[in-house]
């Protein structure tokens, strides 16, 4: 393992960002996650005293011990604090000890004043805009922090922490950044010239433990009835597109879809920034790579799912289908890869449809739009809706089965569809129901041996033909 090496924590000239910066590939973090507390009482001194103990990292040759112990770091960065404050002679109590280690430990190993925000489980996205402007999302809600950096240089640190074990820069030659965390959480990163407020992070957070269909269902994002749909859609290899605007939770619905697959079947995912959380034990994850600062060896989403092709999946999941790659997409649905699924961002199903048509022109092929829609409409079984709502949040809205062709215009069919009741306390009421139509891929799930009970649809037995 290479040795890590530290960024200076205190503000420092814009020359001295060629200084070594942090690689910590092995995932270390500080041994506890520093509050909002121990860094609001931070001083000038405590700072000084930081910035002496990562110059005494630094000068230490490298050891054994760092390559085998995970907690060698904050152990060693714990003893140089407490030897840094005997020889300045401070006289501070037992729990500031304690609280300056934290902070020595999140700024040499960890995310520094984000530490507090990413170890809070009720933050769902940090939102740094400039050193001074911290805002995160709470339940759906945005609100402003106390939290703040030193100046720009400390955030440019930061972003450097979290992209140079990941091979990927962000500089002036490449200002924007797509990253993430080591617990998958997806960071944006986008710095002047291009922002004029200042290095501007992004950081949507990902549960620890992935939500299932009993969390949704505890959430009231969807409903015993619809999840017992969907677990039947995934099994019978139906083709599935999760549509829904930014922050409505796409990859958490993708990810819940994706734990339905049997364990034996091959999945291949393929990502921008690998960002779902498969448990199954064959799966495969693709991840697309930049250019390099030559403009060279991009590597992107259409790329990965035509090798994708040659890898003998079972299922193909792509996290977002943005532009060409959707062509290649519905060419694998449409060629014996039954069961693939992925997102696109769209405000209905109809609009997902648009955008699919719009994304499959990227490709560059100038075919008609009546081949591109047979080519949907063959491809896909089931589109997914999502939105948030007003008091932030996020429900499945809509489920809707592509039926055909009627000449030139898709037809579907709403399976189910959210009922807003009205608003109590600020918040909505409402649930999302079945409309009491059969679907027509019931015919495919019952070839694979999936039945689903006539009241998953909202209709009897009678009413059902059974």
């Amino acid at each position: 393992m290479p040795r890590l090496r530290f960024s200076r924590p205190d503000s420092s000239p814009a020359s001295d960002r060629d200084t070594p910066a942090p690689e910590n590939t092995t995932g270390i973090t500080p041994s506890r996650p520093i509050s909002a507390s121990d860094y609001a009482t931070s001083s000038p001194e405590d700072r000084d005293l930081i910035s002496k103990v990562q110059a005494r990292l630094v000068s230490e040759p490298d050891n054994a011990n760092t390559r085998r112990d995970p907690e060698y770091w904050p152990r060693r960065i714990t003893a140089l604090v407490a030897e840094q404050i005997e020889i300045s002679g401070r006289a501070i109590t037992e729990r500031d000890r304690v609280r300056l280690s934290r902070h020595a430990q999140a700024e040499l190993l960890g995310l520094g004043p984000l530490e507090p925000l990413l170890a809070d489980d009720s933050v769902t996205e940090i939102m740094v805009n400039g050193p001074n402007n911290i805002w995160v999302e709470r339940a759906g809600r945005i609100e402003l922090t106390e939290a703040t950096f030193l100046n720009d240089e400390h955030i440019r640190r930061i972003i450097d922490r979290i992209i140079s074990p990941l091979g990927r820069r962000c500089d002036e030659t490449t200002p924007m950044v797509d990253a993430r965390l080591a617990d998958g959480s997806r960071l944006n990163a986008i710095i002047p010239p291009l922002c004029l407020n200042g290095p501007t992070l992004t950081i949507r957070k990902f549960f620890k433990k992935p939500m299932g269909p009993s969390d949704l269902i505890a959430r009231g994002a969807a409903t015993t009835e619809l999840v017992e749909l969907l677990r039947a859609c995934v099994l019978g290899h139906l083709n599935i597109v999760v549509s829904g605007g930014t922050g409505t939770g796409k990859t958490t619905i993708l990810n819940m879809l994706s734990s339905f697959i049997p364990d034996g079947e091959r999945i291949i995912t393929i990502e921008n920034a690998a960002e779902l959380q498969l448990q199954q034990r064959h799966v495969v994850t693709l991840e697309t790579r930049p250019a390099n600062i030559e403009g060279r060896g991009e590597v992107a989403i259409r790329d990965l799912v035509v090798n994708a092709l040659r890898m003998r999946p079972d299922r193909i999941v792509v996290g977002e289908c943005r532009a060409g790659e959707a062509l290649d997409m519905l060419q694998a649905m449409n060629t014996g890869h039954d069961g693939s699924m992925t997102t696109l961002h769209a405000n209905t199903p109809r609009d997902a449809i648009s955008r699919m048509e719009t994304m499959v022109l990227m490709a560059g092929l100038d075919l008609p739009q009546r081949a591109i829609r047979e080519q949907i409409s063959a491809a896909v079984h089931v589109i997914i809706q999502l939105e948030r709502l007003q008091d932030g949040s996020r429900k499945i809205v809509k489920v809707n089965e592509l039926t055909g062709m009627e000449g030139d215009v898709i037809t579907m069919s709403e399976i189910f569809t959210f009922q807003q009741q009205g608003v109590r306390e600020g918040k909505v009421v409402g649930k999302i129901m079945p409309t009491g139509i059969r679907p027509r891929f019931l015919e495919k799930l019952q070839q694979n041996g999936i039945n689903l009970p006539p009241s998953v649809f909202g209709f009897s037995g009678r009413q059902s033909g059974t």
